[in-house]
Parts: C-alpha cells; sequence; structure tokens
C-alpha cells in the first residue's frame, strides 16, 4: 500500500499527465498542486513511486509518466466519482432522437455517440435484434454450368453464392425454382421458416439435387442472420491522440481493427463482467498493450445481450469515460425497447 502522500503525488501526475500528454516533473506537480511540501519532497516521491513500479521514465532528463500499474491504481483507488450531468444525458437523448428511426440504427448511433463524447474509439457488439423477413430469390444465369442465387429480405441483400447445376438441368429449371420457393416463403422470417413449406417446395421441384442447391443458400443466409454484430465509432480518433502521431505506431492497432473476428474476441473475454477495465500490458493482444479498453455489458429481459466499449490510450479519462459506459450501460435496454415495440 502507498502512503496517503505518495496516492496524491500519482493522483496528480496522472491527472496532469491524461490532460497535457506532456512527462511530468516535480516542479510541474509543486507549482500546480497544493500538496504542502518542496520540489524536492516530491521529486524523492516521484523517486519511490518509479522504483516501486507505478511511474515510468522514458529519457534520463525527462520527467515521469504512468506505468500500467499506476493506471491500476488510480482506477481502482483514486478514481473520484464521475457521474454524469443532466445536459450530457439530454445530449445523449437528443442525438437518439434525432438520428434512431429503427431498432438496428440503436447500435450504429451508440458507436457514434461514444466516440464522440469519449475522442476515442467505440465498440458495440449486439445480436441481431430485428428478425428478416425472406422477401424473394433470384437466379442469375453465370456461364454453361453455373449460376449465381441470390437472396434478398425486406432489409435488402442477405446473401449470394455461385452454384453449380446438377448435371441435366438448364436454367429454366432454377427459374421455375425460384417461383416455387418465392411463392411458399415471401414473407416468413428467416429463422421461423416452417418444415412444411420446405417439404412443399421439394414436393414442387422433384428435384432433389435442384432442391438441395437452393437450400445451402437458404442455410447460409440464416446463419448470417444469427451472426453478432460488430460496430465501430471514432477510428479516426486514435490519430489525433498525440500517443498514436506516429503512424507507424497506430498502424497495428488499425489492421486489428479490421479483425472482426479478433475485436469480437477481445470483447466476449469481457461478457457477463459488468464494467471492466482493462489497461496498458493487461491486455493479452500486443497491438494493443499502448491502449485501454473499458467494457460494460448490457442486457434485455433479462439475456445477456453484448458488450460496449472504449478503446484508447493508456492516458484516458478513465472516470468520464467509465462514467458514459455505466450510463449506456443503465439505459441501452430503454432504448432498445423504445424502437423495437
Amino acid at each position: 500500500m502507498l502512503d496517503e502522500r505518495k496516492q496524491r503525488i500519482l493522483q496528480a501526475i496522472i491527472n496532469d499527465y491524461i490532460s497535457s500528454a506532456e512527462p511530468v516533473g516535480s516542479r510541474t506537480i509543486a507549482r500546480k498542486y497544493d500538496l504542502g511540501v518542496s520540489p524536492a519532497t516530491i521529486r524523492n516521491e516521484m523517486a519511490d513511486l518509479e522504483m516501486l513500479g507505478y511511474l515510468e521514465q522514458l529519457h534520463t532528463s525527462s520527467g515521469r509518466i504512468p506505468s500500467s500499474k499506476g493506471y491500476r491504481f488510480y482506477v481502482d483507488d483514486l478514481l473520484p466519482p464521475h457521474p454524469m450531468t443532466d445536459h450530457e444525458k439530454e445530449v445523449i437523448d437528443r442525438w437518439y432522437r434525432a438520428r434512431v428511426r429503427r431498432v438496428e440504427e440503436v447500435f450504429q448511433e451508440t458507436a457514434k455517440i461514444i466516440s464522440r463524447i469519449t475522442k476515442n474509439i467505440s465498440l458495440v457488439l449486439a445480436p441481431q435484434i430485428t428478425k428478416a423477413a425472406f422477401r424473394c430469390l433470384q437466379f442469375l444465369p453465370l456461364d454453361s454450368h453455373r449460376v449465381i442465387a441470390v437472396i434478398m429480405t425486406d432489409a435488402g441483400f442477405v446473401e449470394n453464392k455461385i452454384i453449380e447445376m446438377p448435371a441435366g438441368a438448364e436454367f429454366k429449371d432454377f427459374q421455375r425454382m425460384a417461383q416455387v420457393i418465392n411463392d411458399s416463403l415471401a414473407g416468413q422470417s428467416l429463422d421461423a421458416i416452417q418444415k412444411g413449406s420446405l417439404q412443399h417446395i421439394k414436393d414442387e421441384i422433384m428435384d432433389e439435387a435442384l432442391y438441395e442447391s437452393a437450400m445451402e443458400v437458404i442455410r447460409r443466409a440464416l446463419d448470417f442472420e444469427k451472426r453478432e454484430r460488430l460496430y465501430l465509432g471514432g477510428t479516426t480518433q486514435l490519430l489525433e491522440q498525440p500517443e498514436f502521431h506516429d503512424v507507424e505506431r497506430v498502424k497495428e492497432i488499425l489492421l486489428m481493427l479490421e479483425e472482426e473476428q479478433l475485436m469480437k474476441d477481445i470483447l466476449h473475454a469481457h461478457l457477463g463482467e459488468g464494467l471492466s477495465v482493462t489497461i496498458g500490458h493487461e491486455n493479452q493482444y500486443s497491438g494493443i498493450q499502448d491502449c485501454s479498453i473499458i467494457t460494460a455489458t448490457y442486457h434485455l429481459d433479462g439475456e445477456l445481450l453484448g458488450t460496449i466499449a472504449v478503446l484508447g490510450p493508456t492516458r484516458m479519462e478513465y472516470g468520464k469515460s467509465m462514467a458514459l459506459l455505466n450510463y449506456m450501460n443503465s439505459n441501452l435496454t430503454e432504448i432498445i425497447k423504445r424502437f423495437r415495440w
């Protein structure tokens, strides 16, 4: 445990570094913060904090910056409450009222408003809330042996696939099959297509190979509908942070953000944890060991739905970001319900 004086000095250093992004010296702390001790005493305490692993010194002649261990102590023991103001809450409410008309837009706009407020990258891992309804299946001729199958839903394009024509089949056979399928399935929710409808289609087509080629496309569309969606906001915000003006330094992070499954895995690791803060080298992925990630999970009707997160440099405003995610976590369910029904 750190004594009270060391805690106050560490808190002052972290607060100053978060706001300035510049290494902090003892004279700066003595001048800007009323700690009641001399610069020499502060300098000695800073040396102790560095020896204990709470601070780091980039260069011999420079001031100190917080380490991952220092930030961890700050978040766990020194961070004062940072409640959302009524004005901030009203800004968020106006954002949704002005920009969201359908439930599927809630998550994209959530990512946008989080990144705008925190000035960091935001991530929202969301399930498919709405159920897409089958509109039609079309086949397009590709060449003498292949066709392209395209499934459309009420929300637009879902899936396409190149299909090899079975031996003896002609394009007109696929056209007739599409007509049968469209007459049988139009308007049905993709995840609620009845076995009876499929059996009727199979009986009408009377060709096992043709039927199976169509069913493969429909099964792929069903799988797509069950996938979680990952929404990102504010990726350019990262480049505005002083730590990441060096494009080579940020390149690995930007490449990671393109790996959707990897980002989902990072968020899945925090499912069910409530509010969680992972700092610097606590991250197991090397590409974000200069960063911190704050996550919160949200529920609907008692069911765990997904995760919202802020990703930014370790020098982030933890209090502000944590308060925002807490607020979004407790209100996202009501926002979803507002546009779902």
